[in-house]
């Protein structure tokens, strides 16, 4: 390293004696392919004043370079808030993997894509709303992570949950279309002890829900703003004025019977209320299937719909899920059916979801 690098104050041959001055010209940020905060200026600023203008005794010469170190192995980026994609107020349109995705990219028009850390939002507007699309990934936490990268990103005034659903009520068909009254994370649990009486739970803890063997559900507490001690709860409910468009929006909606490889041996319908539960596992077990249902008193199951409320709610967004059965989660007589019918499921939630858009006040 040249000895001029380091001196004892006084401006450096050839270099402006306030580099800070030329950091943030258009020439900076197209060179470097950055679009910076005041923030991230100001750092560049002060790593620049401390390079370049503070006068300092050789002992001190290899603190501040310490300290330009230092600097330089922190990414200008990790100083940055989220930056909002823009601030139109839009309904967010959630679905969680490719068929339920293509679905809802058929009905939008003038759509945009924006691409957030791997994560595809597509803005546009769907029956006279601004709306923007989300993939979130299967999973509770895919659906966590992006429903807070929406809140973040976009201004909402309603997140809808479109997508496929395995089916635990006997009274309920595939294509069936469900809209719940509340969510609950099913899968929140306590793998309790086995001993020569059965299973038994901490001292600590009290049993909510009959178990499935070591498997005792409990309730989550969701934090929101005005409670300084939320309790911990199971049923997470959409909201109320949502629900109550559902109930009436959703009548005579016609749903898809047949696709190219399968006809439903039933014609589907539209159920608003009851209850939907949500985990980290598909289920295709007929025995998980009856005690779900018997323990919930659910219509569907799903990996996403219970998280996004839990986030919505803590955000104090709107929520709503509308789920079509594309399986029967174990209780059918042969392979599972998804496979077969999680495009013309995808399609059903997404007409009812139409219809309800529609009617919802823009």
């Amino acid at each position: 390293m040249h000895g001029s690098s380091f001196h004892d104050g006084a401006p450096l041959q050839g270099k402006p004696a306030s580099p800070c001055r030329s950091l943030d010209t258009p020439f900076f940020k197209v060179s470097f392919g950055l679009s910076m905060t005041r923030f991230e200026t100001k750092i560049l600023h002060f790593s620049a004043m401390v390079r370049y203008s503070l006068p300092l005794s050789p002992p001190m010469s290899l603190l501040r370079l310490l300290l330009i170190s230092l600097l330089a192995l922190i990414p200008v980026s990790a100083f940055a808030a989220s930056q909002p994609v823009d601030t139109v107020p839009r309904v967010a349109l959630f679905s969680a993997f490719e068929p339920e995705w293509k679905a809802l990219l058929a009905i939008v028009e003038q759509p945009v894509s924006h691409r957030q850390k791997g994560v595809d939002f597509v803005t546009g507007r769907v029956e006279g709303h601004d709306v923007v699309l989300v993939l979130s990934g299967v999973s509770m936490v895919n659906a966590a992570m992006t429903t807070q990268m929406a809140v973040d990103r976009f201004n909402l005034r309603a997140i809808l949950f479109s997508g496929i659903a395995g089916g635990v009520d006997p009274s309920l068909n595939i294509g069936d279309v469900v809209v719940s009254q509340q969510w609950g994370q099913y899968l929140e649990t306590i793998l309790a002890r086995e001993t020569p009486q059965g299973f038994q739970l901490p001292s600590w803890s009290k049993q909510e829900f009959p178990n499935y063997g070591m498997i005792f559900a409990r309730g989550v507490k969701v934090p929101r703003d005005g409670v300084d001690k939320p309790a911990r709860q199971f049923w997470i409910p959409v909201d109320d004025k949502l629900f109550e468009i559902a109930r009436t929006a959703t009548s005579g909606v016609e749903l898809k019977r047949c696709i190219e490889a399968a006809c439903l041996v039933h014609p589907p319908k539209v159920v608003v209320g009851g209850n939907g539960v949500s985990g980290s596992a598909f289920v295709d077990n007929a025995a998980f299937r009856t005690w779900a249902f018997d323990t919930f008193k659910a219509q569907v199951l799903d990996m996403e719909s219970a998280a996004v409320a839990h986030v919505a709610v803590t955000n104090a967004v709107p929520f709503l899920a509308f789920r079509s059965l594309s399986d029967l989660a174990g209780g059918g007589a042969g392979e599972n059916e998804m496979q077969t019918f999680e495009k013309l499921a995808s399609e059903n939630s997404v007409a009812v979801l139409r219809a309800f858009l529609k009617d919802m006040p823009r």
